[in-house]
């Protein structure tokens, strides 16, 4: 079993930055990889950015070059770095662990999520 937990939102201006954290507890050794994702009101959960077990990171286009995906060295905190933040980046943003269970069936485990407003 793996848990996690979000922290780092809140309400920042346009331009602004936040870092958001999620911890993982647990078998962190089982974990595939790591994945934020968000929601924004009225609309669908989208992926924002993943980092696999073996360091290959991928970005959803709306944040390339904006936002940072990356981990702690003991694997057991991913962070998202987020910079010239817009509105549209306002949402509810979850952290999401795709991990290996004792018989080897791919689970995934979220966060409770943690909200990220950006408005002037």
């Amino acid at each position: 079993q793996v848990q996690l937990v979000e922290s780092g939102g809140g309400l920042v201006q346009p331009g602004g930055s936040l870092r958001l954290s999620c911890v993982a507890t647990g078998n962190i050794f089982s974990i595939n990889s790591m994945t934020w994702y968000r929601q924004a009101p009225g609309k669908q959960r989208e992926l924002v950015a993943t980092i696999t077990a073996g360091g290959i990171i991928n970005y959803a286009d709306p944040v390339k070059g904006r936002f940072t995906i990356s981990r702690s060295n003991a694997r057991d905190t991913v962070y998202l770095q987020m910079n010239s933040l817009k509105p549209e980046d306002t949402g509810v943003y979850y952290c999401n662990a795709e991990y290996y269970s004792d018989s080897y069936t791919l689970l995934n485990a979220w966060g409770q999520g943690t909200q990220v407003t950006v408005s002037s």
